[in-house]
């Protein structure tokens, strides 16, 4: 059967990845969209789109029903899955075929064998596909840790804990088995080894109806948090021949076992000595499949969709690899703070063009992050004909991207790209647990620089920009002149300064006068970690602003949104976006976002000791057993469980103490900053600092 009209049953990224293929062969492309969506770009792509009313995932893109229906109405003739969602639901793909419609994956009987990861485990122990031998948690020993504890029916990192110790194990299992069933709707849990310092190895399987199935190489997805993948890389690098051809005949073996078509992908943890272990077959197409197709020069989807009409494999071996390809995940989150997911206006999202690059997002700029669906705001990736070349382009092209809006883990994947275990490509499960304290260190960076070219180009702006900006600052616009001095007076001679809460004591600014040729202040906040910058500057009668008292620096031009500057003999660019009050400064090396403040510090209405606030706009999913207002709580005890963009966070108690007052309650939506609780400290108790919440997926 020839496919005319796709219905992709997803959203986002993938979602306009599908339709990027659909356009090239033909296809009529149809999207389903949630409320929270309307506006959303894979949305803006298609040619036809059909609403799911709701905006939970669970009343939306989780309906098979809904979605069933929506194609029948927009009439397409064959559906798409993306990944996530329904992509790996037997009952789903079933009522997609029962409708009459193309299913565009694999058989629902191969689905069903693969939709148990303990199932699945034993299937492939009768392919002769080397496993790691499970373990029975009612009779583990201390020889049996660590253990990893898995959701039977999971994925994503759901459901997964790591129990170093036995008396840690029941509680462990609890936990894990109430959030599979959460995430899951199926509390099965199983246990297995702990492989300390394992490689994430897979191998991209490419089936069709006709007896061929392709082995596409390997593909390292090492770096993760959360057990969820950060950076991927094809081919896996340091794997001798040996191994490769083992993990590519274990692949095709798997396959077969379960009579695939399709694309799918074949996962393996490979132990420090090289020893391989079958962790679960994948029967989607994978978020990490560009790597292969710039490596093998491949559209795995236009394959899919060959495969799905009935046609063969263009021939039976596959292509020859060429080069190699890294792709990076862009999150909307923010890794120095537990990878705290982050919602917002996506203001500017700009990733520079060339060879060898690509950019794959569900985003453009002016579009905004919301809390329902999973924080990637895009994948990168570069492919070149080495690995070196791969990770200097990709590390290179996400240094240079403009990105404004709300924090991402950009930073973090450019000091990941340059870090000296990843490019001599020293590579494990356990990277971020080892490095992130030095990846999300402060960099090397000249944020009182770029805090100074903010400043020149608000001046050049004009006076009524200004004074527009600080009329909405607050009540300091009336304070009088008497006011002004007497807060400005104490800041001394210095121009620039930066301080971070707890460091050194402030340089002081000469006084403030609101005429042009004399030094004016302006201050900023550097956004996402605190540290302050006040800039002092004055405006000549030739009109063009210039740093006060700042040696070595030299304007040599400034308008509204571009400053070049030179700094001890070197000529610098910035370009400068205000949005409001934030301004982001991109430069060469880095980019920066600052929130303007108002000149003078005003009383802000101060949270209660012990107040709880939620970190993330989210739904409040559960709380602690008996938790009501009186009752006696622990410091660190979890009293508290957010979900927001499918992940479940604890909030802990700061101190032990008393609950005075509890405002959460199951089911609630809460935004940002909203005051969850309260827990008086019991002044007996010792104190420990407040915990940044918790992740537990």
């Amino acid at each position: 059967m020839t496919i005319t009209t796709l219905l992709v049953a997803n959203r986002g990224e993938i979602a306009c990845r599908i339709f990027r293929t659909c356009r090239d062969l033909g296809i009529t492309t149809v999207a389903v969209y949630s409320d929270a969506d309307a506006d959303a770009l894979h949305v803006r792509e298609a040619d036809l789109a059909v609403r799911l009313p709701g905006a939970a995932p669970a009343d939306t893109y989780l309906r098979g029903d809904l979605v069933v229906a929506a194609a029948r109405a927009a009439g397409a003739d064959a559906v798409h899955p993306g990944y996530g969602f329904l992509s790996e639901n037997a009952a789903f793909a079933a009522a997609v075929q029962d409708a009459g419609l193309v299913w565009v994956g694999p058989p629902v009987k191969a689905i069903e064998l693969m939709a148990s990861k303990t199932r699945a485990k034993e299937l492939m122990a009768g392919a002769g596909v080397p496993l790691l031998a499970p373990v029975d948690p009612a009779t583990a020993g201390p020889d049996d840790l660590p253990l990893l504890l898995k959701a039977a029916a999971g994925g994503g990192g759901r459901g997964m804990r790591i129990v170093r110790e036995l008396v840690a194990l029941p509680g462990e299992l609890l936990a894990a088995a109430a959030e599979a069933a959460s995430a899951f709707g199926d509390g099965e849990v199983f246990a297995e080894p702990y492989v300390e310092r394992g490689r994430h190895v897979e191998v991209q399987v490419m089936a069709d109806a006709h007896d061929t199935v392709w082995a596409l190489g390997t593909r390292d997805c090492s770096l993760q948090r959360r057990h969820q993948k950060v950076i991927e890389e094809a081919p896996a690098p340091g794997l001798d021949e040996a191994l490769r051809t083992r993990l590519h005949e274990a692949a095709v073996a798997a396959a077969r076992a379960v009579g695939y078509r399709g694309a799918g992908t074949v996962e393996f943890l490979v132990s420090a000595e090289g020893r391989p272990y079958f962790l679960e077959m994948n029967t989607r197409l994978q978020v990490e499949h560009p790597v292969t197709e710039a490596v093998f020069g491949l559209d795995l989807v236009a394959l899919q969709l060959r495969v799905a009409e009935g046609e063969p494999l263009p021939s039976p071996e596959p292509p020859q690899p060429s080069g190699h390809a890294v792709e990076a995940r862009l999150y909307a989150e923010d890794p120095a703070r537990d990878w705290q997911p982050q919602t917002g206006a996506l203001l500017t999202l700009e990733v520079p063009e060339g060879p060898g690059l690509r950019l794959d997002t569900g985003y453009t700029g002016g579009d905004t992050i919301g809390v329902h669906y999973d924080p990637m705001i895009a994948k990168v990736i570069a492919h070149a004909p080495t690995r070196t070349e791969a990770v200097r382009l990709l590390a290179r092209a996400l240094e240079r991207a403009r990105i404004h809006g709300p924090v991402t883990n950009r930073d973090l994947l450019v000091r990941s790209l340059r870090h000296p275990d990843f490019a001599a490509a020293r590579l494990d499960t356990g990277f971020y647990d080892r490095h992130l304290d030095d990846l999300t260190a402060p960099g090397a960076g000249d944020p009182a620089t770029a805090a100074l070219a903010a400043t020149l180009a608000e001046a050049v702006r004009g006076p009524e920009a200004v004074r527009g900006a600080e009329a909405v600052r607050g009540a300091e616009a009336v304070r009088g002149a008497e006011a002004v001095r007497g807060a400005e007076a104490v800041r001394g001679a210095e121009a620039v300064r930066s301080t971070r809460p707890g460091g050194p004591a402030p340089a002081r600014f000469g006084a403030w006068r609101n005429v042009p040729s004399q030094p004016q202040l302006k201050r900023y906040r550097s956004e996402p970690d605190g540290t302050e910058h006040e800039v002092a500057y004055r405006t000549p009668r030739t009109g063009t602003p210039e740093p006060y008292e700042i040696p070595g620096t030299r304007v040599l031009a400034a308008t509204p949104d571009r400053v070049t500057l030179e700094v001890d003999g070197l000529t610098r660019h910035f370009t400068i976006t205000a949005h409001g009050d934030r301004v982001h400064v991109d430069a060469a090396d880095a980019s920066y976002a600052f929130t303007a403040l108002p000149r003078f510090t005003d009383p802000a209405t101060h949270t209660a000791p012990g107040s709880l606030l939620a970190p993330m706009p989210g739904t409040v999913v559960r709380l602690a057993e008996d938790l009501v207002a009186g009752v006696t709580v622990e410091a660190g005890q979890p009293l508290i469980w957010l979900e927001a963009m499918k992940m479940e966070h604890r909030i802990l108690a700061p101190a032990s103490g008393t609950l005075t007052a509890l405002h959460a309650a199951p089911g609630h939506q809460v935004e940002v900053g909203a005051l969850l609780a309260v827990v008086q400290e019991d002044p007996a108790a010792t104190p420990v600092p407040v915990p940044v919440p918790e992740e537990t997926a």
